[in-house]
Order: C-alpha cells, then structure tokens, then sequence
C-alpha cells in the first residue's frame, strides 16, 4: 500500500463469491466428506479464483494468496493420503502456466499448533483433525519445500513482529 502498487488479497479455500460458498461446505463442522470429494471441492474452489480472479489479475496486479497447490498437496496428498498425481495433473490443467513467485511456508512445532487450536474460537471441521494428521501435512510441507529457490519457511514459533518483517522484506525484494 505504500508503494502504491496494486495487489489483491485472497485465499483458498474461498476467495470470490462462489469460492466462498464452496469454503463454507468443506470447513463445516458438521460435514464428513471422503477424502476424493474434499479434494474436488478444493479444487472447484481453486477453479472459481482462476477464472474469475486470478487469471484477470495475472501479471497486472500483486496476487497475495493464502494457500494455493502445495497445500492442497500438503493436506490431501500427505495428510489424506490420496494420489499425488491426482492432484497434480488437476492442477496442470487448472492453472496452465500460473505458478507463484514466492511461497511462504508457517511452520510450528506440535505444542504451539495445539495450543493454537485450542485457544481458537471458531474452529472449523479441520481444526478437529488428529495430531498425527498435522504432523504428516507440515512433514509434506516441509518436503515441498525442499531444493526450491521461491520457498521462504518461517519460524511461526517466533515473534509474530520478526516474521512480519521477514514476509515484508521478501515481498519488497521481490517488487524492486
């Protein structure tokens, strides 16, 4: 904002008018969904942004995205356990050459991430998950990350000012 450059802000699930509609049915407590059907809602949920947000704004403005591919690789191939290619080969042809810049990867350890969820006053069907589960996801996580230039792991056990800086100054970097 500063730097008066133009940027929108969105996240995943969710982000436009039918994205957000999709959010709501997967993150609803009361809703049980075999992994394959939470998966594809993800997916629609992606494709709505797409082509309703993301293309149009591709290249023109700064796209901010709270998740996008690997975290749906992270919770539903490493997590749920299904089919890696799965998911990437749905993904190919969603985005077709879209890919993100930077990717900022939040890892905790396992007695902060409880004490988060624990002192979180919504939560979601996802908040709900066992503690091994969350454990295979940031291990994917973690394993993406690998070996990838446009990966930026924060430390989300350290101070939430430090880590701000850190995001900025990347971001800033990657703007000049």
């Amino acid at each position: 904002k500063k730097k008066k450059i133009s940027f929108i802000k969105i996240r995943e699930p969710g982000g436009n008018k039918n994205s957000e509609k999709i959010r709501k049915l997967i993150l609803n407590k009361k809703n049980k969904f075999n992994p394959l059907t939470d998966l594809m809602l993800y997916l629609a949920s992606r494709s709505e942004n797409i082509e309703n947000v993301i293309k149009i704004n591709y290249k023109k403005k700064i796209i901010l995205l709270d998740r996008f591919v690997d975290s749906t690789i992270a919770y539903q191939h490493y997590g749920m356990g299904i089919n890696k290619s799965i998911i990437v080969n749905i993904n190919k042809i969603l985005l077709k050459k879209i890919k993100p810049n930077i990717t900022f990867l939040n890892i905790v350890n396992m007695q902060n991430l409880k004490k988060r969820l624990y002192l979180r006053k919504n939560k979601n069907r996802y908040d709900n998950f066992k503690i091994k589960f969350y454990k295979k996801v940031q291990a994917g996580f973690v394993k993406l990350s690998k070996n990838k230039k446009n990966y930026v792991i924060i430390d989300s056990n350290k101070n939430l000012v430090e880590n701000k800086k850190k995001v900025l100054n990347k971001i800033i970097k990657f703007i000049n």
